[in-house]
């Protein structure tokens, strides 16, 4: 049965061509969808805040601020973010259209508009959004298998659009990476050479003239001589660092959805461990998160490591976020708080990555149902209770592996994933 979605809400079409608007316009009245228009980025973004559209088609190429600017905007503002955006543009280039997923866009329409392809992208992604806003009310009506379907839909376009998202951003860090590492080592002897210059100037000619000694000493010539090569180190270690995370990035957003693949976990645990850099670190409200690893000798594993690498991520997540609550709510006292990762080969030969956390627990009565499809423990807004079972279809659906639980409340808790290596 078909969604019905020319009964709610309206689609928002912003361009600056009246050909455009009319061949938009004629488009979707001629499936009975309401809509609005408007001419610039400025006066959409004034539109959207007053009445929010159900989707938003948006031109590029505009006079003020252009479509990649409009939709930036809207997505740093948490009433408008949610709205899916479409992109409508001429330009085709693999760039253009990086940079408008990166940016939060869900789709691209080429220029010149194909009516059947405008109306069909538009049915798409409105009956996404309608299928999403009523993803609740519909779970509690169904059965627990189609609960599992819903899922699995959930997770593959989960996987897709954070893999190419990941994946675009990666492709853009590459070229000023690549420029910044390329030119530290002529940068260093450059350097290198003028110093030794001045050296040579100083033996030479060890009688300036007073003007010269003034500036010399103004400058504090031999500070700034050691500061340079430390500046350098910097520059070097922080671009190391950069081309690190790049290479996190591009192991992590690796979906291999068709294809299994024999590769090494630990790659996978560390690419996603380093994506989750920013949230181990320590802030006002508590201490570094330290990561503790016991990494087994492990031979390579047979499978699809874009959605292992989702399974860990979604677990490292949880433990973060169990870790922040406990210490939100006074419960670790003077514990540091820990992650604990550790793999193994067993006796069945499979491979074992157990992640722990001594973070709050959970509850016995709760335990059981942590993988169930929108099951959450977390306050609303804070969770979608889709991780843990995503993690549960990955690993035991897709690998034939297990996917177990134990916790203590006040102690922690700690998952444990097994899979086979063929």
């Amino acid at each position: 049965m078909m969604t019905n979605i020319s009964n709610k809400g309206f689609v928002l079409i912003v361009d600056d061509n009246p050909t455009n608007l009319s061949v938009l316009s004629e488009a979707l009245g001629s499936e009975g969808l309401r809509f609005r228009v408007a001419v610039d980025g400025e006066s959409a973004i004034a539109q959207v805040e007053r009445n929010q559209p159900d989707l938003i088609l948006l031109d590029v190429q505009m006079p003020g601020i252009n479509g990649f600017e409009t939709c930036r905007r809207l997505k740093a503002n948490p009433v408008t973010q949610h709205i899916p955006i479409i992109f409508t543009t001429a330009l085709a280039d693999i760039d253009s259209k990086t940079k408008g997923f990166s940016l939060g866009a869900v789709d691209y329409i080429p220029k010149p508009f194909a009516q059947e392809e405008v109306i069909a992208r538009v049915r798409v992604h409105l009956r996404l959004k309608l299928l999403n806003e009523s993803l609740e009310q519909q779970v509690s009506d169904r059965t627990i298998a189609l609960q599992e379907t819903q899922v699995q839909l959930v997770q593959q376009e989960k996987l897709s659009t954070l893999g190419e998202l990941i994946a675009g951003i990666a492709h853009e860090m590459n070229n000023p990476i690549s420029f910044i590492t390329n030119n530290i080592p002529p940068l260093k002897e450059y350097i290198a050479g003028v110093t030794e210059l001045l050296r040579l100037y100083e033996q030479e000619y060890p009688n300036p003239t007073a003007k010269i000694t003034t500036f010399i000493e103004d400058l504090d010539l031999n500070f700034l001589l050691q500061d340079l090569t430390k500046i350098l180190s910097s520059f070097q270690l922080g671009s190391e660092r950069i081309q690190l995370l790049s290479t996190s990035l591009r192991t992590f957003s690796r979906s291999d959805s068709d294809t299994k693949l024999f590769v090494d976990l630990h790659l996978g645990l560390d690419s996603t461990l380093m994506i989750l850099q920013h949230r181990l670190k320590g802030n006002g409200d508590r201490p570094r998160i330290e990561v503790s690893k016991s990494y087994g000798k492990l031979p390579k594993v047979n499978c699809y490591i874009g959605q292992m690498n989702q399974v860990f991520m979604n677990i490292l997540a949880n433990a973060i976020d169990a870790l922040d609550e406990a210490i939100t709510q006074g419960k670790m006292s003077n514990q540091i708080p820990q992650i604990k990762i550790a793999t193994e080969i067993n006796s069945q030969q499979m491979v074992v990555i157990k992640i722990g956390d001594n973070g709050i627990g959970v509850p016995e009565r709760l335990k059981q149902r942590l993988f169930e499809p929108l099951f959450t423990t977390k306050p609303i807004g804070k969770g979608t209770g889709l991780g843990l079972s995503i993690a549960y279809q990955i690993v035991v659906k897709k690998h034939n592996g297990t996917l177990e639980v134990s916790s203590q409340p006040g102690i922690g808790t700690e998952f444990t994933i097994a899979i086979p290596t063929y």
